[in-house]
């Protein structure tokens, strides 16, 4: 059953990685080149310290939203997690190397967790990928949804072969 496969049989082994320092615009090509739409960022150690997804390059491109700003009793109030936001959107489009746009962390997985476990983190956490690190957290692969899917298909396929193929025999020997 699909539920109990390890993650390493339904994983992207061939993954593109950027670092830290690597050019946005180089980076953005690679993803068009590659036809995806996040690549996680790894450091000189294999460590994975990110993602960069379409969604964190396409803030240089976007509107910057202003600090929503308060007047009370004459005095023009910021609301704080107004300026966050701010800040972060203006460092992003600022941004001009893959560490500095990315967004930090990523959601992992081991290789010997199983697809009923990589589901279940990319339902609960909302991710469209999860990162596949081994015990000394380096990168060995990418499960994404897609890949998910692509296993569901191919055991429904094989059901279905094998229910075809049930029914021949069965027919035959009439």
């Amino acid at each position: 059953m699909l539920r109990d496969v390890p993650v390493r049989e339904i994983m992207s082994t061939d993954v593109l990685t950027f670092a830290p320092a690597d050019n946005v615009r180089d980076a953005m090509r690679a993803l068009l080149r590659r036809n995806v739409d996040g690549a996680p960022v790894v450091d000189a150690d294999g460590q994975c310290v990110g993602l960069l997804s379409t969604s964190d390059l396409i803030v240089e491109e976007a509107r910057v939203h202003l600090p929503t700003v308060i007047t009370l009793l004459g005095a023009y109030l910021e609301l704080p997690s107004s300026q966050k936001r701010f800040d972060a959107d203006m460092a992003k489009a600022l941004g001009s190397t893959v560490g500095e746009v990315m967004t930090a962390g990523i959601t992992t997985i081991g290789p010997d967790d199983t697809v009923e476990q990589a589901a279940t983190l990319l339902h609960e956490e909302g991710a469209d990928r999860l990162a596949v690190i081994d015990e000394d957290g380096r990168l060995v692969g990418l499960v994404a949804r897609g890949d998910i899917v692509r296993a569901i298909v191919r055991e429904f396929d094989e059901q279905d072969a094998g229910t075809d193929a049930a029914a021949g025999a069965a027919g035959s020997g009439e």
